[in-house]
């Protein structure tokens, strides 16, 4: 459903709709907090990325119940982008986010939503199971009170295990608390605010050990100011676009294909297929709406998402409460955010990695063949070892050749005989050519270039014994067609005239006649050995395969 408030402001949903957006207003402070702890920014950046993100691409996205929020996966590419060494950091993150925006909605407006589909499951699998990896590391720092130190992730947690001894007893308790209470209330009516009470209970529990334990937990108003208004908007800075087009580009391709899984897995109220190209405009303005009031970077999230449904949602009126709840929250709760305690966040955040890994999805990977057990393998290394906005567009990579490896194995050559009685049967084409006879040829499969090798390797030889013969290679079902696999059609009809032989082709599409003519097939063989076909099934191969029988005859 579009911009149609009539629609929106039934009284059949308004009810639910406010509900439902009570429900994930309250369940996203401490969530949108955790996404800024999360991406090393002002923890309240991942709150304004919540209120504002939701609130702007609600209004554009096709999946109604879709909510915009900062997800784990693009707070960390945030963690990596090096905007603490910006001259205005907090400037540079509101300019990330718009760039981002910018990238999501031309990504939607020149309608690519079916390109996410490309994305291998095996480099999704090797990057998300990371990622959970990568969330659990990136919070112990603030699960153990201690800072640790290093280059990446792996190097400081080797830092804080080597020193233990250093480890607030204060933070230690307050992450587990958060942690059990999220277990214990997860599965229960009250399920969908176990991360609130979770963060009141564990903030709690640090306020009373801080009284009488040394090194006592931070608190989230011990690092920032939480303000009693709505930020103020900033313009982008645009001396830092070309630092930060690397990964904006990475945060939109990550916000899409996660945007693209909320498209698929909730449902709508008409039962019709979301719009994806809308889906990434609406995505797209909700980053430029963040931006512009201080938030971070946000995609669809289907945590988010999956709230507005479990507690009854009906239509995007629901974004709209839960935005303005969060409004009602900084204005009038700033100094109750301000008591929240970091382990807390990040006893959350613990609980969100581990659920992000999923062994089942790797399992199954592996078993799909070593080629994408490796892919996955890679990606996974890559993304814990080097920047995530470098470990993305290496992810793509590593799709795309998996993808063209693929195909190229995909390529078959089948044997069709024609029987005497008129019946045609398939079978694996014979490793010689036999000499003085017609032989017909089908490839199955994708014709293109990757695949040349494998398509030669499966085409018989021809030797000595295969004087005589005329092959014909049937191009039916074939809409493409590489110019290697026309080199490869050139050398095998070179072998056949070495043997006093032919070569003749049947295909039906036009574009795939013009690439053999192209390709210098046509001039080696003769424009009256391409057959074009036609709409009859099987009426243009046999028409070759009765002109091969006159030409063998007529040989003697």
């Amino acid at each position: 459903m579009g911009w149609n408030p009539r629609t929106w402001l039934s009284r059949e949903t308004l009810g639910k709709d406010a509900a439902a957006g009570l429900i994930l207003g309250i369940e996203a402070v401490p969530d949108g907090l955790a996404a800024g702890v999360l991406a090393g920014v002002n923890p309240l950046a991942g709150l304004y990325g919540y209120l504002f993100g939701m609130a702007g691409a609600a209004v554009l996205t096709g999946s109604a119940l879709m909510a915009v929020q900062a997800t784990s996966a693009m707070a960390l590419v945030v963690s990596d982008a090096g905007l603490e060494s910006a001259p205005d950091p907090h400037r540079s993150l509101s300019t990330l986010a718009m760039m981002t925006g910018i990238v999501m909605a031309v990504a939607g407006l020149v309608r690519a939503g079916r390109l996410v589909s490309f994305v291998p499951t095996a480099v999704m699998t090797g990057f998300v199971t990371a990622i959970g990896i990568n969330i659990v590391l990136g919070q112990l720092s603030n699960l153990t009170g201690y800072q640790g130190r290093g280059p990446n992730r792996l190097l400081k947690t080797v830092d804080v295990f080597l020193n233990i001894g250093q480890w607030s007893i204060p933070s230690l308790v307050c992450g587990a608390i958060t942690v059990l209470v999220i277990l214990s209330f997860r599965s229960t009516r009250i399920g969908s605010l176990s991360l609130v009470l979770a963060v009141i209970v564990g903030s709690a529990a640090a306020a009373l050990l801080n009284l009488w334990v040394g090194h006592p937990a931070l608190l989230l108003d011990d690092i920032v100011d939480v303000p009693r208004s709505l930020p103020v908007p900033v313009l982008p800075d645009l001396a830092d676009a070309p630092n930060l087009l690397i990964p904006a580009v990475s945060l939109a391709f990550i916000g899409l294909v996660q945007g693209a899984a909320v498209s698929a897995g909730i449902p709508t109220r008409d039962g019709r297929r979301v719009d994806t190209n809308r889906d990434f405009i609406g995505q797209g303005a909700g980053n430029i709406v963040s931006g512009l009031f201080q938030g971070m970077p946000v995609g669809g999230s289907m945590a988010g998402s999956s709230i507005l449904v479990q507690s009854g949602a009906k239509s995007r009126v629901s974004l709209f409460v839960a935005s303005g709840v969060m409004v009602l929250v900084i204005l009038f709760a700033a100094d109750a955010v301000g008591y929240i305690a970091m382990p807390s966040l990040a006893g959350l955040l613990v609980y969100v990695g581990v659920l992000t890994v999923k062994p089942s999805r790797v399992h199954s990977v592996v078993k799909s063949g070593p080629l994408p057990a490796a892919i996955m393998a890679v990606t996974f290394a890559l993304t814990l070892v080097i920047p995530l906005q470098f470990a993305v567009l290496v992810g793509v990579g590593l799709g795309i050749i998996l993808y063209v490896a693929e195909q190229s194995n995909q390529i078959r050559v089948r044997w069709l005989q024609i029987e005497d009685d008129g019946r045609t049967r398939e079978t694996d084409p014979p490793a010689v050519v036999p000499g003085g006879r017609a032989v017909i040829l089908q490839p199955y499969g994708s014709l293109f270039f990757a695949s040349a090798p494998v398509f030669e390797k499966q085409l018989p030889a021809v030797d000595a014994t295969s004087r005589g013969a005329v092959v014909i290679v049937r191009l039916r079902g074939i809409d493409q067609i590489g110019l290697s696999h026309v080199d490869v059609l050139r050398r095998f009809a070179a072998q056949l005239r070495e043997v006093d032989g032919a070569l003749k082709v049947v295909a039906a599409e036009a574009a795939v006649i013009a690439r053999l003519d192209a390709g210098g097939l046509a001039g080696d063989i003769g424009p009256e050995n391409i057959y074009k076909g036609n709409e009859w099934i099987g009426a243009t191969v046999r028409r070759a395969y009765d002109d091969a029988a006159r030409e063998i005859e007529a040989r003697g």
